[in-house]
Parts: structure tokens; C-alpha cells; sequence
């Protein structure tokens, strides 16, 4: 009995992946790992620790919009909410995170759809199994080899958020979104359509683009420019000191001078101080 019991399980398990798999195979696990192991160990809790974002992590219903020109971080401030979240709700599966790192030369496969699709994955992979209507509608797909309606996607994706005690989701950089044919507008539209049905929780950067901007503006949620803190600077170029000829390192005075003038320079363009350091 115990075989039989274990057997049917694992059976289970290959069933959901199949299904899930169905839905989308496009995964941000990797592009996760990959952009926090380019955050200098430090930087960011600037972020973390304000006053906007303990609210935000703390409440429901709760929208955090965080802009910045090209170069200052966002995408490596992202993954730091995703880890601090991810860190903080390991153990409790009552809780819910999703998250989006769009890409400008991804537009083809990150139609609105295509984004839904990922969010519902990872929230059902999050706290298996798959839940019935959505066996359901694979089964009424899977006989004509179709793919579920955008309607119908939303449908399951509220289904689904409400099965979680809080839920968080994380977009980075909304504005390398898909744009034709109204698909930046459509997605953004059904995620605060979701946000007022389920009160999950939304964090998005993007570079300042107007329309952008309003959107999230109506939302009359929390809004936060990104530049990295001269904190975060000197904390990514301490170390390097140590990488420059022995003159400068014997020299406290001139690492000074080093790192004024790369803080002056970088003028809270993580991305440009990164730059500097290394040419």
C-alpha cells in the first residue's frame, strides 16, 4: 500500500508539470538568480528598510511604483524585493509571489497573455497541485490542441490568488513591455482589475514614461524614484579598493578621492559606477 500510495503521488506531480507546462514553459527562476548575483552584497536597503516599503509588505491591496532612467539599478532592486520576499515567506505556503522581468527584445513571447500565464504557473507551482478547473479546462483544450482565451486565463489567475492568505506581484521594467496592439495597457488593466478582487500586492519599475506613469497614478499607490544611494556606491567600490596598484591602497586619502569622483561621475547610475570602476 505504501508503494502504491508513494507511486500515485509522483504520478500526480508528472501530471501537474505536464498541465503546467501546457500553460507556459517560460520560467524567471534563472533570470532571478542571475540579475541578484550582480547585486553588490549591502547595496539596496535603502529600498528594504523605508517606510514605503515596510507598508507595502505589510498591508494588503498595496501598490509600489519605483521609476528611474536606464542604468539605475532597477532591475537588480527588483531582485532584491524578490529575494527579501521570497526569504521572509519561505516557510509559509499561505503566501503568494509571482514576479515579470520584461525585456524589449522578448516582446514576441511576453504578450499580455504570455505574462498571465507566468504569474499563474508560479503561484500553482508555489503550492501544488494543480486545482481542478484548471484540469478541467486542460482536458477540454487538450482535445483540440488549443490554448486557454486570455479570459479564461483570468479567471483561473483570480481563482488562484484567492487561495493564498496575502499574494505579491513583481514586474521589472514595465516600460520594455510589449506596446502593440494595446498589450502593455491590457496587462496593466488586468493586473489592477486583479489587485481590486484579490488585494494582492503590485511592485513595478519602469523607466518614467508618461502614459506609464498615469496609469499607475490612478492606482494612487506608493511612488518611489530609483538612484542608487551614494551609500550603495561606496559600498560596491570598498572592496575594489583592495584591486588597484599598492600606492593607492596604502593611501586612504586618495581612495577617497577615487570614490568622490566615481560617486560625482556616476551621479546615481549604478550601472555607469560599474562602468567607471571597470574602464
Amino acid at each position: 500500500m505504501f508503494y502504491f500510495n508513494r507511486k500515485l503521488r509522483q504520478d500526480l506531480r508528472e501530471e501537474d508539470k505536464l498541465i503546467l507546462d501546457w500553460l507556459t514553459k517560460t520560467t524567471y527562476g534563472p533570470k532571478q538568480t542571475d540579475n541578484f548575483s550582480r547585486r553588490q552584497k549591502g547595496t539596496g536597503r535603502w529600498l528594504l528598510e523605508s517606510d514605503e516599503f515596510l507598508k507595502w509588505r505589510v498591508e494588503t491591496k498595496q501598490t509600489l511604483f519605483c521609476t528611474g532612467m536606464p542604468g539605475a539599478g532597477k532591475t537588480v532592486l527588483t531582485s532584491t524585493v524578490v529575494n527579501d520576499l521570497s526569504t521572509m515567506f519561505r516557510n509559509d505556503d499561505s503566501v503568494g509571489i509571482a514576479y515579470l522581468y520584461c525585456e524589449f527584445n522578448r516582446q514576441n513571447d511576453q504578450k499580455a497573455i504570455d505574462l498571465l500565464l507566468s504569474l499563474l504557473r508560479q503561484l500553482i507551482q508555489r503550492r501544488p497541485p494543480v486545482p481542478e478547473n484548471l484540469k478541467s479546462l486542460y482536458e477540454q483544450h487538450s482535445k483540440d490542441d488549443t490554448k486557454p482565451s486570455f479570459g479564461e486565463v483570468s479567471q483561473i489567475l483570480e481563482f488562484i490568488v484567492h487561495t493564498y492568505s496575502r499574494a505579491f506581484i513583481i514586474i521589472d521594467a514595465l516600460d520594455e513591455c510589449q506596446v502593440s496592439e494595446g498589450g502593455r495597457n491590457k496587462f496593466l488593466s488586468e493586473i489592477f482589475d486583479l489587485q481590486t478582487k484579490t488585494g494582492v500586492n503590485v511592485f513595478a519599475t519602469s523607466r518614467p514614461i508618461p502614459d506609464i506613469i498615469h496609469e499607475f497614478g490612478k492606482q494612487k499607490g506608493i511612488s518611489l524614484p530609483v538612484r542608487a544611494s551614494d551609500e550603495d556606491i561606496r559600498t560596491y567600490l570598498d572592496p575594489r579598493m583592495l584591486e588597484l596598484p599598492l600606492f593607492v591602497r596604502r593611501s586612504p586619502s586618495l581612495q577617497e578621492k577615487i570614490k568622490t569622483a566615481v560617486l560625482e561621475a556616476a551621479d546615481g547610475m549604478y550601472v555607469l559606477c560599474h562602468t567607471l570602476y571597470k574602464d
